[in-house]
């Protein structure tokens, strides 16, 4: 695979990473708009939905990244994990258990952003070593 092919699996990764963090900040937005309008419940049920597709895109171009794209397999166990923890966050959230559902979205949130630093942090690095 050539190296241009690579970088677009990684950057394919790295862009999937940011919708995915921007989806997990807006879903306690809308919980908000839950509790205040009555509207609300529809646009929390599509933030849920959003990050449920977002969190899939990240699953599968961590897998592009691993084998087509020659990368190593740990983000792939991370994606997975992460859509596991998406799941788990689902159920509570159709269950109304919101006791469990708040602290799994605030910690989703801040695994996110954690993974958002590194790969940026990873993208500036290779950068300076290509250079």
């Amino acid at each position: 695979m050539s190296t241009t092919g690579k970088q677009g699996y990684a950057t394919f990764l790295r862009v999937v990473i940011v919708l995915q963090t921007l989806a997990l900040f807006a879903a306690p937005v809308t919980a908000g708009l839950l509790l205040s309008s009555p509207g609300g419940s529809a646009l929390h049920s599509a933030s849920g939905y959003g990050v449920f597709t977002v969190t899939l895109a990240h699953l599968v171009a961590a897998v592009l990244a691993w084998r087509p794209g020659g990368g190593s397999p740990g983000p792939v166990l991370y994606a997975a994990g992460f859509f596991a923890l998406t799941l788990a966050q689902v159920a509570l959230g159709i269950a109304q258990v919101k006791t469990l559902h708040v602290p799994l979205g605030a910690l989703m949130f801040g695994l996110s952003v954690l993974q958002l630093g590194q790969v940026w942090a990873g993208r500036r690095a290779h950068g300076a070593a290509a250079a």
